[in-house]
């Protein structure tokens, strides 16, 4: 099995974690396509978003694979007024990585990290290793000291995300 970035950060580190490789679908790459491939339960699998806020630039939130971001959190963590996604075509350039492969490791900058606080709800989880087809297994406390993260709450289900729209 390759080694990526993500993983030889953690290898730098000293920090336990396991590769897990699955077979990507270029069709549908989200994280509930990959928790029914793989096996896995969809509240361990988180997804790695890259956002752009009005003040401070861009930064990173880490949520779970089945749920949204929630904008007004976000904003309110990373101590913007106003945030949105970057677009797709920005991510590559960005952070060196592509969608469906974009760990919180290993970007090519170092920008804020924010870990979703229901990563904490279990012993381990489930992060991009860099590349598509490839998860990496690991605390989420081990997570945060990797990526210097801040714990928070930015996470939210398409209920509430259509509620807060109304």
């Amino acid at each position: 099995m390759k080694k990526t970035n993500a993983a030889r950060i953690l290898d730098r580190l000293k920090i336990s974690y396991e590769l897990m490789e699955y077979e990507a679908d270029e069709a549908d790459l989200s994280a509930i396509h990959l928790a029914q491939t793989a096996g896995l339960p969809i509240d361990k699998i988180f997804k790695t978003l890259v956002l752009e806020g009005d003040k401070n630039g861009n930064f990173v939130c880490v949520i779970p694979g089945g749920l949204e971001i929630n904008l007004k959190k976000a904003a309110f963590a990373s101590s913007n007024k106003k945030v949105a996604m970057i677009k797709m075509k920005e991510l590559e350039p960005l952070t060196g990585y592509i969608r469906g492969g974009c760990s919180p490791l290993g970007m090519k900058k170092n920008f804020p990290v924010y870990l979703d606080e229901a990563a904490f709800n279990h012993d381990f989880i489930y992060i991009s290793a860099g590349i598509r087809g490839m998860q990496i297994k690991l605390s989420p406390t081990d997570l945060m000291i990797a990526c210097n993260a801040r714990k928070v709450a930015v996470s939210q289900d398409k209920e509430e995300e259509e509620l807060s729209e109304q």
